[in-house]
């Protein structure tokens, strides 16, 4: 484990009727989240808000323009502290970014360094296709920021020290990040 000074405030969406950060083991599983009894709960921050819609993007398979007309959701701005210890999976780009039939083993590694004591995993963003969380800047107008590759930490168990802000409720993504997002 390397410890890794986080200077960031990063990204959450959720459905916008329930809270920010699960407390409980009765959070729910769906796709590479996958949480058996016991091991839960587990919260996933993107480093850009992009990358946090891009992940309920590929989730749910949304890739018209059309389709964004109905999505509510709540995007947090989540300060993350600045201590934790963040582990990375030994697993293969490909592995990593893969769609559904790469989840077992994405979950194995998962638990194997939770086994190990791991309470926050480093992971590139399966959402979002490289180069994707570029963010925006203002010269001579509204311009495309670099091009960089998005992160996701997976954090596990309940974290009382975590403080999150809503920055929509409700909200929607924007269409022009669709051709960023991996389809799974």
């Amino acid at each position: 484990m390397s410890r890794f000074r986080i200077d960031a405030i990063f990204a959450a969406q959720d459905k916008v009727d329930r809270h920010l950060l699960p407390n409980g083991c009765s959070q729910r599983s769906s796709g590479r989240k996958s949480i058996r009894p016991g091991e839960g709960p587990v919260q996933y921050f993107s480093d850009t808000p992009d990358g946090a819609w891009a992940e309920f993007l590929r989730h749910e398979g949304i890739t018209d323009e059309s389709e964004l007309v109905n999505v509510r959701r709540a995007l947090w701005a989540i300060e993350v502290p600045d201590n934790l210890a963040l582990v990375s999976p030994r697993l293969a780009p490909p592995m990593l970014s893969g769609g559904i039939e790469t989840y077992e083993v994405c979950q194995k590694e998962a638990r194997r360094l939770r086994a190990r004591g791991a309470k926050v995993l480093r992971v590139p963003s399966a959402a979002l296709l490289p180069g994707g969380a570029r963010g925006w800047k203002v010269e001579g107008g509204l311009q495309q920021g670099p091009s960089r590759d998005g992160i996701v930490l997976a954090v596990f168990g309940p974290r009382p020290d975590i403080v999150g802000w809503a920055a929509a409720f409700p909200g929607r993504p924007r269409s022009d990040l669709l051709p960023f997002v991996r389809p799974l």
